[in-house]
């Protein structure tokens, strides 16, 4: 609908605060849409000066020549940079719109459109939200200045074509406030539109960053998960490496040099290599079988028990470190974590002891249940290095105390040797 035929328009919206929260810049689509758009409505403006001369509905000046088809491109081909420069772009065509409607030079159709879309580009585009404010208002006020001239010279110097003027509410006054409130509804809707669209745009930036913000820390929450499944890889690896293996190392060393003294006993420590080479390959297996299926339910339980730790002093006693193990306390049902954890301690703590002790080391287990609490135990009496920095086998024991909900004490004794000392916290009734 064509809101005005030549009296100007008025006021709508309020001024907002200047945001600090700047929307994204147009892209290149969006730059030659605004070129097709100015093009399109030129055409647009063309054929309404045609239309409009042929029809004999509106009549330009009888001097008027080509200027109508310049007001067309004024009002219209600026628009093709209206994201780029829209204060400039709206001044340029609110003037031409102005100048042409008043020297009956315009056509008043087009150009309305292209008002209302240049008007609507400073408040959808412009980040200085003061500043756009600032323009639109000035622009109204020029309007509101000029619609206020063009009604009284309308009612002083009335033309054939406007209606007669006597009475209080007489057909011009009626028709005059109808192009006010007409104006009054095209500007505030503007005004809105831009607004809204400004806020719209920038809230959709807010979620798209948002959600590159969410995406970049499910991707580190997973790359930290990886890390975390590396570590626990390497920590049960050590543990299986650092027993067996090298368990196996000193066995068979130990093997071939009796083995011309004293085949039989070489045959038994080869009996106890194959041994720990058959429960290295057990432990792999669970411990791959575990990572192929991380979480299943019915995942398959450990092996590893607290019961099996008199086990683990007979293989350290037939490797060539005596060890001795004692239960204190009546046993109590322990999850099934503080099972592994305990006995991945111990048997870090007693490899640590043959690695590092000396060949003459012997060592003593205990593993004590109290009323709230599990402890554990493992001294030796070998030598101890002093000022050791710790290694990944003290850290791994620490770790696993830590997930265990329990402390470890590890260092060297007042009497000589070195003790590990594990505490876990247990509550009655706990499920194994």
């Amino acid at each position: 609908m064509a809101l005005l035929t030549r009296e100007p328009r008025t006021t709508g919206g309020l001024p907002t605060a200047p945001d600090a929260a700047p929307r994204a810049r147009p892209t290149h689509r969006e730059l030659r849409a605004d070129v097709v758009l100015a093009g399109a409505l030129f055409v647009a403006a063309i054929l309404s000066v045609a239309l409009s001369a042929l029809s004999q509905l509106f009549s330009f000046r009888d001097d008027a020549g080509a200027w109508p088809l310049l007001f067309a491109a004024l009002t219209t081909l600026p628009l093709a940079v209206r994201r780029r420069f829209p204060v400039a772009v709206a001044v340029t065509i609110s003037g031409a719109y102005f100048a042409g409607t008043s020297l009956e030079l315009a056509e008043l159709y087009v150009s309305q459109v292209t008002v209302f879309v240049a008007f609507y580009t400073m408040g959808a585009w412009m980040d200085d939200r003061r500043r756009a404010a600032w323009a639109r208002w000035l622009i109204i006020l020029g309007m509101f200045i000029w619609m206020l001239v063009s009604t009284y010279l309308g009612a002083v110097n009335p033309s054939e074509n406007m209606p007669d003027t006597a009475g209080a509410f007489s057909p011009y006054v009626a028709y005059m406030l109808i192009l006010w409130l007409v104006n009054v509804a095209y500007f505030g809707g503007a005004y809105y539109l831009g607004d809204r669209a400004y806020a719209a745009a920038r809230d959709r930036d807010a979620l798209r960053r948002r959600t590159r913000e969410l995406e970049e820390e499910r991707e580190m929450s997973a790359a930290q998960a990886v890390m975390l499944d590396r570590v626990r890889i390497a920590r049960e690896l050590h543990d299986v490496v650092a027993h067996h293996v090298s368990a196996m190392g000193v066995q068979a060393g130990a093997a071939r040099t009796v083995l011309d003294r004293d085949p039989d006993a070489a045959r038994g420590i080869l009996a106890a290599v194959e041994q720990s080479a058959r429960g290295a390959i057990d432990e792999l297996h669970l411990l791959l079988d575990t990572l192929r299926a991380p979480e299943t339910g019915d995942e398959q339980a450990s092996t590893l028990r607290l019961e099996g730790l008199a086990s683990l002093a007979h293989e350290m006693t037939a490797a060539g470190t005596p060890t001795t193990f004692t239960v204190v306390g009546d046993p109590v049902d322990v999850p099934e974590t503080v099972h592994v954890n305990l006995y991945r301690i111990a048997q870090e703590a007693l490899t640590n002891a043959r690695r590092h002790a000396g060949p003459d080391v012997a060592a003593d287990m205990r593993l004590r249940y109290d009323a709230d609490a599990v402890e554990l135990e493992v001294a030796n009496t070998g030598r101890t290095r002093p000022a050791a920095r710790p290694g990944l086998g003290q850290l791994g024991m620490r770790e696993r105390a830590i997930a265990s909900g329990g402390s470890l004490e590890f260092g060297p004794r007042d009497r000589g040797g070195y003790l590990v000392r594990v505490r876990v916290p247990i509550k009655t009734g706990s499920a194994a």
